[in-house]
């Protein structure tokens, strides 16, 4: 594997990262630059506001030695990608390996998220991922309500509650959930009794990253 570099808009993956790559391959270091004011512009501004310091981020990380980057924030990871080519980095959001496995998982896709930014570019994935594989999905998309504002004052484990409450109104009519945020990885086990695929993006991207 070479390098990775990550590309966060919050310190709370750093962890998450390290963790994963040392599971999947302990002499593998990562690159972590975090930019916690391109989600707030982006939520603010829209995505393509914050596309010049995106791409100069990215340029750090790859300046710092990283081979492979990836964004973890899906608000601007189709930006992110976006600018990886001129750079001369491959670049990757963290919810395309994710994408690419729900589509393989069934037809009814489910997904839910905890920002409105987050919603319209994880269809979008969703649909050029189907695309791509010739496959044929619905998407139904949900904003648990009022989870946000639990992440931003840290209580994890009351934004993890409401994430698994906003996907078990998803569960009925899906074959497969996605947790369309990185940070919602936490609520996966909460939701292991309902008997169909949930997905969220944090190992799946580090197992991309190894190959």
């Amino acid at each position: 594997m070479t390098r990775p570099g990550f590309l966060h808009t919050s310190p709370v993956h750093v962890p998450t990262f390290d963790t994963l790559l040392a599971e999947l391959d302990p002499a593998t270091g990562a690159v972590h630059l975090v930019d916690e004011s391109l989600l707030a512009d982006a939520r603010a501004l829209g995505a393509e506001s914050v596309t010049d310091r995106v791409a100069a981020r990215i340029a750090e990380l790859r300046d710092q030695g990283a081979g492979t980057i990836c964004c973890t924030c899906s608000s601007i990871g189709d930006v992110a990608e976006s600018v990886g080519d001129s750079l001369g980095v491959p670049v990757f959001r963290v919810d395309r390996p994710m994408a690419a496995r729900a589509v393989g998982a069934g037809r009814r896709i489910g997904v839910v998220a905890a920002l409105a930014s987050t919603l319209a570019p994880t269809r979008a994935l969703l649909l050029e991922e189907a695309a791509r594989s010739g496959a044929e999905v619905e998407v139904e998309l949900v904003l648990a309500e009022g989870a946000w504002p639990l992440f931003e004052q840290g209580d994890q484990e009351s934004y993890l509650a409401a994430i698994a409450t906003a996907a078990r109104g998803l569960a009925s009519g899906a074959d497969v959930l996605v947790l369309a945020q990185a940070s919602m990885a936490g609520a996966e086990p909460l939701l292991a009794d309902l008997g169909l695929p949930v997905l969220s993006s944090p190992r799946i991207a580090a197992e991309h990253l190894r190959g």
